[in-house]
């Protein structure tokens, strides 16, 4: 058990093991055919995405039908884009295991079941997109390649990585509980992949907090400065992906309903959604409490800047 430790002016409670976490992930452990395959289809006349993240209603110029597509090209996207990000998280979490394989073997095994999960849910996001192509009938562009976004994203420090990923994980946490878990009218096909998904994440975010930790130990706070900073790098390029993926939902948007958006209507489209993926993506990980209070541990004054910087992203 870790003992309470003190960085900066903020405290970390010490009360969690890896042990704990391991029987938990165990006890909510999944397979993939318990979700996809046989008659588990998606049911494309009701929407994917809530509203609060979606904000297809932003667009008046979008008939009732309109809005109901651009929704679920936004949920094929929300889950494509998870398995791209969680490509980068598996070789991450791998190698921060590896120096720890004949120490303590809860650590060991809880970080090796996190790694195998990731696994599984990238394989879940691809069966997602074969069978999202299938009843949609019309192309979804997805940024890419995962290997390229990997490489940049890894190539920073990995502490800044690290926040990253413990970013995203309760990030994942916000959408499901705040906007998914009580809203009636999603499909419940797409709805129990999020459900399911959420489940393994919320241990995921356990071991996160527990590898930031460890990552930051004996670190200054000048170091912990220049992490930081490569977080935000890491977030300004994602911020760009996020552009290029509004561009590539636009298009999408366009063949599938066969109407070309006007000039201003594309500005308004382009500036609204783009938005509506800064929140979801950056600013509802960035502004979530939990991620808050690992940046007051880490320092004070670092959370004020992320707190300050993060307006733009909601």
């Amino acid at each position: 058990m870790l003992d309470t430790v003190e960085k900066g002016s903020g405290k970390r409670r010490g009360n969690r093991t890896y042990r704990d976490t391991l029987v938990i992930s165990e006890r909510v452990n999944w397979r993939l055919e318990d979700l996809v395959g046989k008659n588990k289809t998606m049911n494309f006349n009701l929407r994917f995405m809530p509203e609060s993240l979606a904000r297809v209603e932003k667009l008046p110029f979008l008939t009732s039908e309109e809005k109901k597509v651009l929704n679920q090209i936004r949920g094929h996207a929300y889950l494509r884009l998870f398995g791209l990000v969680e490509e980068f998280i598996l070789p991450f979490v791998i190698d921060h295991v590896r120096p720890c394989l004949d120490t303590d073997d809860y650590r060991v095994r809880a970080f090796l079941q996190f790694a195998a999960e990731e696994a599984k849910h990238i394989q879940l996001f691809k069966i997602f997109g074969e069978d999202f192509r299938k009843g949609f009938k019309s192309e979804c562009g997805v940024i890419g390649p995962p290997s390229a976004i990997a490489e940049k994203v890894l190539s920073h420090h990995p502490l800044a990585v690290a926040l990253l990923i413990l970013h995203i994980e309760w990030m994942t946490q916000r959408h499901y509980l705040d906007s998914i878990k009580d809203d009636k009218d999603l499909d419940p096909q797409f709805k129990s992949l999020l459900k399911h998904h959420w489940l393994e994440e919320a241990q995921h975010a356990k071991l996160d907090g527990l590898m930031v930790e460890a990552i930051a130990d004996g670190m200054t706070e000048e170091e912990i400065r220049k992490a930081i900073d490569d977080y935000l790098a890491i977030g300004g390029f994602l911020d760009e992906g996020m552009k290029a993926q509004t561009e590539l939902d636009l298009e999408a948007f366009e063949q599938a309903t066969g109407r070309e958006l006007n000039e201003a209507e594309k500005t308004v489209f382009l500036q609204v959604q783009h938005q509506a993926n800064r929140w979801t993506y950056i600013g509802t990980g960035m502004t979530h409490p939990k991620f808050l209070e690992m940046l007051s541990y880490l320092s004070p004054a670092e959370r004020e800047r992320v707190e300050g910087i993060s307006e733009v992203f909601c």
